[in-house]
């Protein structure tokens, strides 16, 4: 089973290191808004990795407060960016 969580933790490392990529080449605001998003999801992924790992429940709520924080704030982000570029 370790080798199982080595694999997912290096595909969740790739995914992240593609999803910086994006963040730092974005051409435009929703591209970087949207790639926040993913690294947040990618962050509550590998904390889910790790309660299943060590076998630790005590985490849960965190990752149902970060996931949470992470979807309004992006929602709230791209509602600002299309109020914005509505008003050029």
């Amino acid at each position: 089973m370790t080798i199982v969580f080595a694999v997912v933790l290096g595909m969740l490392g790739l995914a992240a290191a593609l999803v910086i990529v994006r963040l730092l080449l974005g051409p435009e605001t929703l591209d970087r808004i949207a790639a926040l998003d993913a690294f947040v999801v990618l962050i509550v992924a590998g904390a889910a990795v790790y309660v299943a790992y060590y076998e630790d429940g005590s985490n849960i709520p965190l990752l149902a407060a970060v996931a949470l924080v992470g979807f309004v704030g992006s929602a709230t982000a791209m509602r600002l960016v299309e109020r914005r570029e509505r008003h050029r």
